[in-house]
């Protein structure tokens, strides 16, 4: 398992965001369908379950809020504008309809703002794969959610997005000096700032 600084980088398992585990805080929970993978590499990562008091999600999708379920003593966080799709279950919001799964854990301890602290990453609010999108920045590191993946990629919009806040996060995020870029799916890459251009560039055109 590759570690960034003091993060663990846990690859998605097949359909399952990628998850990131620093301090007591897991960024993201996959859709908790294969429980076993996630908790063997939480065991890899000298973790015990148990360790984990607090769940960041960095949106409100089933795959990657599924498995909150599996930490019952973590408080959840997640930007006000998605918490209320978390406490409602609905399969459109949380897209739970394109895995015929609804999620098992519903609710919010900590409705998140533009600017709150997450240990030592800000809280930028970069809505457009939902309203409720959040991206971790710490100076060095982004964890991007889905709203930007390494080699140009972006979350697609046809499941509750918006195209409009999705450029401008893009945007916003294309002037950060990123150098780690961790996102929710697919490899994550230093030369972060050179991949969020090439998403910026690639959704100019989309």
């Amino acid at each position: 398992m590759e570690k960034i600084k003091n993060i663990f980088c846990i690859e998605g398992f097949g359909p399952d965001s990628n998850c990131y585990l620093f301090d007591d805080i897991l960024i993201d929970t996959g859709t908790g369908i294969k429980k076993d993978y996630l908790y063997q590499k939480i065991k890899e990562a000298n973790y015990n379950v148990d360790d984990i008091s607090m769940i960041v999600n960095t949106h409100c999708h089933f795959d990657h809020v599924g498995g909150n379920y599996l930490f019952p003593n973590a408080k959840v966080l997640i930007h006000e504008n998605d918490a209320e799709s978390i406490r409602s279950g609905d399969l459109s919001s949380t897209a739970g309809f394109i895995f015929g799964e609804s999620i098992k854990r519903n609710d919010v301890d900590i409705e998140l703002k533009e600017g709150d602290k997450v240990s030592n990453f800000e809280v930028l609010h970069t809505p457009g794969h939902t309203s409720g999108g959040i991206s971790l920045w710490d100076g060095e590191i982004l964890i991007s959610g889905d709203t930007v993946f390494s080699n140009g990629g972006f979350g697609r919009i046809d499941i509750g997005g918006n195209s409009n806040e999705m450029s401008e996060s893009i945007d916003r995020l294309s002037k950060l000096d990123v150098k780690y870029l961790l996102p929710g799916h697919g490899p994550w890459v230093n030369n972060g700032k050179r991949h969020i251009e090439l998403a910026r560039q690639m959704f100019q055109g989309y």
